[in-house]
């Protein structure tokens, strides 16, 4: 059963919306700071968070950016019904934001809906919070900015994560990128199309291809 993180110091609402998880068969578990949130996504298998803005040690948008960097989707729920909460919610990777008092029923189907999406970014694509890649239009994100990939680039980005964790060698490569074309490529033009690549959706927090030196590339499993 999916883990379903409720950050949120009003006791009584966080009981409540944990009964109405567990009668759907999600694992709650509850967390009334910040604090304790992040101990508790370290140590558990979350695969969902549910985070009130305002808590008692500070407001959840920071919170909300180290979640979505690990892919987990995020649902804002804060009394907060202003354009620019929103929107700051939005900004930090936020999948929705619901304002209260809410309905119970809305609340289970927004998960769904949530889940639904992690799902579909899953098999037909890749998706962490930060990067964004849609296998079916051949279409990058980071940062929620599009990237102008080449065709080259793009097949380089789709194998390397459709293989990720295992080492790709300078010889596989090459052969899966550029031999079935007829095209001559050697090692150095396949270093210019890796580093092109890193440029576009690494940032100084966001790292994804390694180079292992002497053998070939590998990318970072989580």
């Amino acid at each position: 059963m999916d883990r379903i993180l409720v950050v949120e110091d009003d006791r009584e609402l966080s009981q409540g919306i944990c009964y109405a998880l567990q009668r759907e068969k999600y694992i709650a578990l509850a967390a009334y700071s910040l604090k304790e949130a992040e101990a508790m996504f370290v140590k558990e298998d979350i695969a969902l968070v549910l985070l009130d803005v305002n808590l008692p040690d500070g407001e959840g948008f920071s919170f909300c950016r180290l979640v979505r960097k690990q892919g987990v989707p995020v649902l804002f729920l804060t009394a907060r019904d202003l354009e620019e909460d929103a929107l700051k919610g939005y900004e930090s990777g936020a999948d929705d934001y619901i304002t209260k008092p809410f309905s119970m029923k809305i609340l289970i189907k927004k998960i769904d809906v949530a889940f639904n999406r992690m799902q579909g970014m899953q098999k037909t694509g890749f998706f962490d919070g930060f990067l964004a890649v849609d296998f079916e239009k051949a279409k990058v994100e980071a940062g929620g900015k599009e990237c102008n990939v080449t065709p080259t680039e793009f097949r380089l980005l789709r194998c390397m994560i459709e293989n990720k964790g295992q080492l790709l060698t300078y010889s596989v490569l090459l052969e899966r990128l550029w031999d079935n074309e007829g095209q001559f490529v050697d090692k150095h033009a396949l270093a210019v199309n890796v580093n092109r690549l890193r440029r576009k959706i690494e940032d100084g927090e966001h790292k994804y291809i390694s180079n292992i030196y002497g053998m070939g590339y590998q990318w970072l499993d989580g």
